[in-house]
């Protein structure tokens, strides 16, 4: 039983190798950028759509709407980062039915990288929106004695997005493997589906939370109705 997929090495020169969580993370980046590419490449604007355009309208639509819930005032510009985020996490998950499949997100280097990735993009959004002086004044409210312990707090929860992703993947498979063991017939069934609730789950929470930070950036605010452009 692997701890984590760092542990599956596949090939190594020196001090350069190649992991599972390599292997598996390119891998899965080149089956969605393919699969994106394939099923938009015939979009339809009419009422005859193939069924691939239906999934990705629905997956793309409910994406945007829950952006929107959180309060960003126009989703669409945020809704290729999130939703990156959210379709990464949760294929990795969903590539769990394939046997030898070992999720990249059971590696904490894997969810370290999209907590930095989180982390990076949240300051960017809001210098674009409020301003590099309008961002960084956030960091003295309501009093400058505040700024290390909002210093503190912005890499704290970098860290807990990191940590909080990879223990519920790494656990899952863990629990997984050891019913594999003791009980090799029924219960390793239910568990994998289980586990795919829990990593569609964690896709979610993942993304969410990336939204709410980004949120808080921008000072975003829920429109007042007939006020969105």
């Amino acid at each position: 039983m692997h701890l984590s997929p760092d542990e599956i090495i596949y090939w190594q020169h020196g001090v350069f190798k190649l992991n599972a969580t390599i292997a598996y993370t390119w891998g899965l980046m080149v089956v969605l950028a393919l699969g994106s590419k394939l099923v938009t490449r015939k979009l339809s604007t009419g009422p005859q759509r193939s069924r691939w355009q239906n999934l990705l309208e629905i997956i793309v639509t409910g994406i945007n709407q829950q952006i929107a819930e959180v309060g960003l005032r126009r989703p669409q510009k945020y809704l290729g980062f999130l939703g990156t985020l959210f379709l990464f996490v949760a294929m990795a998950s969903l590539f769990t039915i394939i046997p030898g499949y070992e999720p990249p997100t059971g590696s904490l280097s894997t969810t370290a990288a999209l907590a930095i990735c989180v982390f990076v993009a949240v300051p960017l959004f809001g210098i674009e929106d409020q301003g590099l002086g309008g961002y960084l004044g956030d960091y003295l409210k309501p009093t400058v004695i505040m700024l290390p312990f909002n210093i503190i707090s912005e890499l704290s929860r970098t860290l807990a997005l990191a940590v909080r992703l990879f223990g519920n993947m790494m656990s899952g498979t863990m629990i997984l493997a050891i019913l594999l063991t003791i009980t090799p017939f029924v219960f390793p069934i239910a568990m994998s589906a289980l586990g795919l609730l829990t990593g569609m789950v964690q896709a979610y929470i993942f993304s969410i939370l990336a939204t709410v930070y980004i949120a808080a950036a921008t000072r975003a605010r829920k429109p007042e109705p007939g006020t969105e452009s």
